[in-house]
């Protein structure tokens, strides 16, 4: 059976942890007990640089849960970073690994069928909302521009899907070769000449709290997906700095 990590990038998130984890674990349990995924498995949690009890929450879970673990960087470097680290980490024990936000805006029970999906051959797996019925329309009308302006920039990137998916081991040692630092990961994921599956699901609202991303996050992350189209690949990968300061690994 393969090993699958689950990352789990976290900045403030004290108010959703202790519900997101415990509903986290139950999807790695049951793919466990399924014989789905190996026993050595694992829920990495990533602490980007919290300011509030994120980190403490995350300890306290490696201390109480085996098939927890935790990472914890230094200071604030970003989502995006804060993904890579993760997965960096992660596959040096995992034949893949699944990257989902705290929020668990994105199903967990999707994951099952990412899961699937690989054991059945297929490196990546994308999971991409059925619909967006639920959000805003100004929020509809500047998504689709969103995406439509970063293809017309040259990157390949699947409408609806952000950074809920599985890869592989190998797969992510391909999308290190664009870098560790400041991607745009979803513009990136379709360059690695690697068969792309889909799982769709449907989005949810926060648990709690509220979203990290700030305006000048999203101009940010904009800036960096019109790029990502014009990225070039280094061999063998070009490792940055990850600035990771703590690991509790198990």
């Amino acid at each position: 059976m393969n090993t699958v990590y689950i990352v789990v990038p976290c900045y403030n998130e004290e108010e959703v942890l202790p519900e997101s984890s415990a509903v986290l674990l139950g999807v790695l349990r049951g793919l466990i007990q399924k014989g789905k995924i190996s026993g050595e498995s694992r829920l990495l949690f990533v602490d980007d640089g919290s300011a509030d009890r994120t980190w403490h929450i995350i300890e306290t879970l490696c201390g109480t849960r085996p098939e927890i673990c935790g990472v914890r960087l230094g200071c604030n470097r970003g989502h995006q970073n804060a993904v890579m680290a993760g997965m960096l980490t992660a596959v040096k024990y995992a034949d893949a690994v699944v990257t989902i936000d705290a929020d668990l805006q994105d199903d967990p029970n999707a994951i099952e069928e990412m899961v699937d999906q690989f054991n059945r051959g297929t490196p990546i797996v994308c999971g991409v909302r059925k619909s967006r019925a639920s959000d805003s329309f100004f929020k509809r009308v500047t998504a689709r521009g969103f995406y439509l302006l970063v293809r017309l920039r040259g990157a390949k990137v699947i409408y609806d899907h952000a950074d809920f998916r599985l890869m592989s081991r190998e797969a992510v040692r391909r999308l290190s070769c664009f870098g560790t630092e400041d991607l745009f990961l979803r513009g990136l994921v379709t360059r690695l000449d690697l068969p792309i599956g889909k799982v769709r699901y449907d989005r949810s609202p926060r648990m709690a709290g509220e979203s990290k991303y700030t305006m000048k996050k999203m101009l940010h992350l904009a800036k960096r997906g019109f790029e990502s189209g014009k990225m070039e690949m280094t061999e063998p990968p070009k490792i940055g700095k990850l600035y990771i300061e703590t690991e509790i690994l198990q």
